[in-house]
């Protein structure tokens, strides 16, 4: 009886123990992102802050660098003297930045945009339905898209260097 209750419990405690370790698993390690390295980057068309129509797709053969951030956010604010030295550096070389704002109204983004001169397309996300299709989570987040429209690389959170920057450009500048 009693080795029949030790066998009992050992197996609740090895079930909870598998339990535990697949939700640290899925929780901490597996990359739940639904936009993944190697993957085309979802299209989708939004407003610049100056109201033009900006469609992703549009620009294939060019290299983007799709910075999701918000005016609130230090990171985010601190990495955008160099991301705007980095669109006037590679833009004749086929490489355009965009910033994608979250939810932000324009009374708020265009005093940060005239602050920081920034130059690059700045998209309005007011609904947040790119940042929900894109599964943002901490801002900064920034993806670098080849001229075919492939996510080569994501960088979460930041900011980023200036080398950071250069380095992932240099992966999707047009050959």
């Amino acid at each position: 009886m009693n080795r029949t209750r030790t066998i009992t419990r050992m197996a609740i405690l090895a079930v909870i123990f598998i339990g535990i370790a697949v939700a640290l698993y899925n929780g901490f390690v597996k990359d739940k992102s639904v936009v993944k390295t190697g993957e085309l980057a979802p299209d989708f068309v939004l407003q610049t802050l100056d109201g033009e129509r900006f469609q992703l797709s549009d620009y294939r053969g060019k290299g983007i660098v799709l910075n999701f951030w918000g005016t609130w956010c230090q990171p985010c604010e601190a990495e955008m003297p160099d991301l705007e030295e980095a669109h006037k550096k590679y833009k004749d070389q086929g490489v355009m930045v965009v910033g994608l704002n979250i939810r932000q109204p324009e009374v708020t983004v265009r005093p940060f945009v005239e602050r920081y001169n920034l130059t690059f397309p700045i998209v309005m996300d007011r609904t947040n339905e790119i940042t929900q299709l894109y599964e943002i989570g901490p801002i900064p987040t920034t993806y670098f898209i080849d001229p075919k429209g492939v996510v080569k690389k994501i960088v979460i959170g930041g900011p980023m260097s200036e080398e950071t920057i250069v380095n992932n450009i240099k992966l999707i500048v047009p050959e």
